[in-house]
């Protein structure tokens, strides 16, 4: 529940931002990607500001989780070897706990009734 009030409170802020800065940049323009004839029309793009300034944001977020993911490589890599460790030793101890019933089981049998 605090985690949903904390995304509305967030993100509805940000979408009206958004909405604001597409209203407001709507006019064309072109975005040339050749330095030396910026007239060239091959290299270039044209459509409306607030595309270049979604896709500024699309990029970045991309680029930043990609940066968290490689980052955090080394915390994913050892929690995964550690819970392959507590699989192996839980079973260690499914195997010792089931031979230690068989012995008590054994035990009973032998043990002469008085």
């Amino acid at each position: 529940m605090f985690k949903k009030l904390i995304n509305i409170v967030v993100l509805v802020p940000v979408a009206i931002i958004l909405i604001v800065l597409s209203v407001a940049n709507r006019q064309s323009v072109t975005l040339a990607l050749n330095p030396f004839r910026p007239e060239d029309s091959v290299l270039s793009v044209s459509a409306p500001f607030f595309v270049f300034l979604f896709l500024a944001v699309i990029v970045g977020v991309i680029l930043g989780a990609a940066a968290t993911w490689f980052s955090q490589g080394k915390y994913r890599r050892r929690a995964r070897n550690e819970a392959n460790e507590a699989v192996k030793w839980h079973r260690e101890a499914e195997k010792h706990r089931s031979q230690a019933e068989k012995l008590a089981t054994q035990a009973t049998l032998a043990a002469p009734q008085n």
